[in-house]
């Protein structure tokens, strides 16, 4: 018989990386077989530093800004977060070969703000100021064609260029749920007529992960979520299981960052992982509690996917074409 207390570990399913993170790092790993190293990424590729520093180690140098890339015909991938038009632009200027690892989902959006903005719709956008993502769907459109909306507040507070005659929304695809449907409430109360989206922007991978989260989190007295600081998703899990009645929610990168004080007494424990961690880690977060406790583990699935996007075109394979 074990000496340790038992522990109920509940696994969360969906979990982890999505479809357009495994593009992403796809992309990436491609680039370097076709082109050798090094291939310049600007930011980081996902936002998870277990997977860029994996992605360096191949001949990956991630870069914040073009000027950190020499000038000439070097391959340079943008994130799947995308970047403004400005990015591409500048890179062809100075003879980078633009490789885009934009999720498809992201790019969705990108379009819907571009047809709103043809139509004459000034442009609403839900999502939190300085993120990667909302500053590459800003830089779709021209300078004051899109104003930023973070919560009911700022709607409230929204005041209108005095030729806004049409409006349109569009959102951050890695939104709460919860959060994102009240602010598109207010919207649609203080403007009646405005236009959104035909299909939601929360991309499915959030929307499942947040759903699992919503499952399992009643029942445990604490929840890991496995995920960087930086990962807007990964918050929005923690947040998901916080507001779902979970005791003790912490977003934490590596085993190492588990506060044991915060974790101990427990009798189920909650775990899942954002869209941009690998599932080695979640096995890592598993064997620390492993050895503390005698752990049982149960998934808990509330979707299946199935979804796969495509490599850019450029990176295809003769065969896949």
């Amino acid at each position: 018989m074990s000496d340790k207390p038992p522990l109920r570990i509940l696994l969360c399913a969906p979990r982890g990386f999505c479809a357009g993170v495994v593009r992403a790092i796809d992309v990436v790993e491609a680039a370097l077989v076709r082109f050798g190293p090094p291939v310049y990424v600007r930011h980081e590729i996902v936002h998870n530093r277990y997977v860029v520093d994996a992605l360096k180690r191949k001949g990956a140098v991630f870069i914040e800004e073009l000027d950190e890339a020499p000038d000439g015909d070097r391959p340079v991938v943008f994130s799947a977060h995308g970047v403004a038009k400005s990015v591409p632009a500048a890179a062809k200027a100075r003879n980078l070969i633009a490789i885009d690892a934009t999720c498809p989902l992201v790019t969705k959006v990108h379009r819907e703000a571009e047809i709103h903005h043809k139509r004459g719709r000034l442009v609403l956008l839900i999502g939190h100021a300085g993120h990667p993502e909302v500053i590459g769907t800003m830089g779709q459109l021209p300078d004051g064609a899109v104003l930023l909306v973070e919560t009911v507040a700022d709607v409230a507070a929204l005041v209108l260029p005095a030729d806004a005659e049409e409006l349109a929304y569009v959102t951050q695809t890695t939104l709460s749920i919860d959060d994102t449907a009240d602010v598109v409430a207010a919207l649609k109360a203080r403007f009646p007529l405005i236009n959104g989206p035909y299909k939601e922007d929360i991309c499915y991978a959030t929307t499942n992960r947040q759903e699992a989260v919503k499952r399992v989190a009643p029942e445990c007295d604490g929840l890991v979520v496995v995920g960087a600081p930086n990962s807007s998703n990964s918050q929005r899990l923690r947040e998901v299981a916080e507001r779902a009645g979970c005791r003790v929610a912490r977003l934490v990168q590596r085993a190492t960052d588990i506060d044991w004080d915060e974790f101990s007494g427990l009798r189920t424990l909650g775990v899942t992982a954002g869209a941009s961690a690998p599932e080695i880690l979640v096995e890592e977060i598993i064997d620390a509690f492993a050895e503390r406790y005698a752990v049982t583990v149960e998934t808990v699935s509330t979707a299946d996917e199935s979804v796969f996007f495509p490599l850019p075109r450029e990176l295809r394979a003769p065969a896949a074409e």
